[in-house]
C-alpha cells in the first residue's frame, strides 16, 4: 500500500519558547508552511518563568528600543486573537533619591520616551497612593509597556498558531540537526526549505562552536509570587535599582552618580543583581522579582540572601509591607556581554537566533520579523 509524502514545511522552527513562537507567528502570518520542532512536552524554560512585562520603556537605546516597540505591538495585535489577557499596561518607575529623578529627566529628553512623564510626589500620592512610600520623590510614568501572564500566555499563543494559523507543533522531539531540505529528528526526518533554531540556553545541541562563538553564559534568577495586596496594581513597578540595570537608562551619563551611591547604600542588593519589578495577575497576586548570577552553569541553589533583597526592595519601593510568599522560581537565561541578541547564519537556509538579555517577551516578534527577512530576503517592512 502506498504511504502518504511527509509534509513539507516552508519554514522548521527548533525551539518553542518565546522567539521561537515569534518566528512561526510572524512565518504563519506571511501565509508560509511552519513546523515547530520543541524537545519538551511543553515550553518550561525562561519563557514562562519570566513577569510576562513587555518591556519597552527603558530597552537599550536603538535597534532593541525600536524591536520592543514593534514587540508590544504585535502583542496588542494578537493577543485577544489568541485569549491572551493583557493583565495591565504601564509602568511606574518610583524615584527614591535626587539622582534617580536626575535619570528619569535625561530619559525623558531622549527619544525613546514616547508616551512617558513624570510624577511629582503629590501626583503619585494622589493618582496612586497604595504605592507611594513616604520618602519618595516622584515616578517616571509610560503608558506604553504591556503585561501578561507567561506561564499561560505561551500555552494559548501555540494553541491559536496550531488551531487557526495551520502552524504543526511536533512536541517531545529532539532535532538532531538543521540542515534543509531535511532536518533529523528523533520522530524522524521532517522535510522544510529553512530553519530557524531558537535554543534558548541550550548551548551544546545545535551549533555548540557558533554559539561559544558570542561569549555566551548563563544568568540564574530568582522570582517569587505574593498574596494578593488588596487592591488592583496600578502598573507594573520597577525602582531606583533598575536605573542601573536597564540600558535604556543605565547608559545615559547622569546614571553614574546614581549608580556609585547604590554602590555605597545597597552594596547587598547589588551583589545579587537584584532590581524590582512587581506585576499583578488576574487573580490578584503580585509576581516579583529578581536577581541576577551568572556563570557556565549556575548552581540551582538560589540564596535566600538575595530574596530578601527583593522583598526589601519591594518595600522600599512602595511603602508596602511585602505580603506573604505563596510561591517560588528559578529561571535560567541566557546571556552575552554588550550584546541583547544575535542572529547568526550557519548556512544561507538556517538562522540561528538567541536573546541573550531576558528581554525575550519583549523582543521577540521583532526579532523574529527582523530574522526572516533577512531569512528570505525580503525587502523593507515585512510587518503583515
Amino acid at each position: 500500500m502506498a504511504t502518504s509524502p511527509r509534509p513539507v514545511y516552508d519554514l522548521a522552527v527548533i525551539g518553542a519558547g518565546i522567539i521561537g513562537l515569534a518566528m512561526a507567528t510572524v512565518a504563519a502570518r506571511l501565509g508560509k508552511r511552519v513546523v515547530v520542532i520543541e524537545r519538551s512536552v511543553r515550553a518550561h524554560g525562561a519563557s514562562i518563568r519570566n513577569f510576562g512585562f513587555v518591556t519597552v520603556t527603558g530597552q537599550a537605546r536603538g535597534e532593541s528600543w525600536r524591536l520592543a516597540r514593534r514587540t508590544r505591538d504585535v502583542w496588542a495585535e494578537i493577543a485577544p486573537l489568541a485569549g491572551i489577557a493583557v493583565e495591565h499596561t504601564g509602568l511606574l518607575l518610583t524615584l527614591r533619591r535626587p539622582e534617580a529623578v536626575a535619570v528619569a529627566d535625561a530619559f525623558l529628553k531622549t527619544e525613546m520616551a514616547q508616551g512617558c512623564d513624570l510624577l511629582g510626589a503629590a501626583d503619585l500620592a494622589r493618582l496612586h497612593p497604595q504605592i507611594a512610600a513616604p520618602d519618595t520623590l516622584g515616578a517616571l510614568r509610560s503608558t506604553i509597556d504591556l503585561r501578561v501572564e507567561s506561564r499561560t500566555a505561551l500555552p494559548k499563543l501555540a494553541a491559536w498558531l496550531e488551531q487557526e494559523m495551520g502552524v504543526t507543533f511536533l512536541n517531545a522531539t529532539a532535532a538532531h540537526s538543521a540542515q534543509p531540505p531535511e532536518i533529523a529528528t528523533s520522530r524522524g526526518p521532517v522535510s522544510a526549505g529553512a530553519c530557524v533554531v531558537c535554543p534558548g540556553d541550550d548551548f551544546a545541541t545545535l551549533y555548540p562552536e557558533r554559539i561559544a562563538a558570542y561569549q555566551v553564559e548563563r544568568c540564574r534568577l530568582s522570582m517569587l509570587r505574593l498574596a494578593a495586596p488588596g487592591f488592583v496594581w496600578p502598573a507594573s513597578v520597577m525602582s531606583d535599582l533598575s536605573l542601573t540595570r536597564y540600558e535604556g537608562y543605565a547608559a545615559l551619563p547622569e546614571a553614574e552618580p546614581l549608580r556609585q551611591r547604590l554602590k555605597v547604600e545597597q552594596a547587598t542588593h547589588l551583589a545579587h543583581g537584584v532590581h524590582l519589578i512587581a506585576v499583578q495577575s488576574h487573580d490578584g497576586s503580585l509576581v516579583v522579582g529578581d536577581s541576577h548570577h551568572y556563570g557556565d552553569q549556575p548552581w540551582p541553589f538560589a540564596p535566600a540572601e538575595a530574596e530578601a533583597m527583593i522583598l526589601d526592595e519591594f518595600e522600599k519601593a512602595t511603602g508596602l509591607a511585602p505580603p506573604p510568599v505563596i510561591e517560588r522560581w528559578t529561571g535560567d537565561y541566557a546571556v552575552s556581554p554588550g550584546r541583547t541578541f544575535f542572529i547568526d547564519a550557519p548556512d544561507p537556509a538556517v538562522r540561528l537566533v538567541m536573546v541573550t538579555s531576558g528581554t525575550g517577551a519583549s523582543t521577540a516578534f521583532g526579532i523574529a520579523e527582523k530574522t526572516l527577512a533577512d531569512l528570505w530576503q525580503i525587502p523593507g517592512d515585512i510587518a503583515p
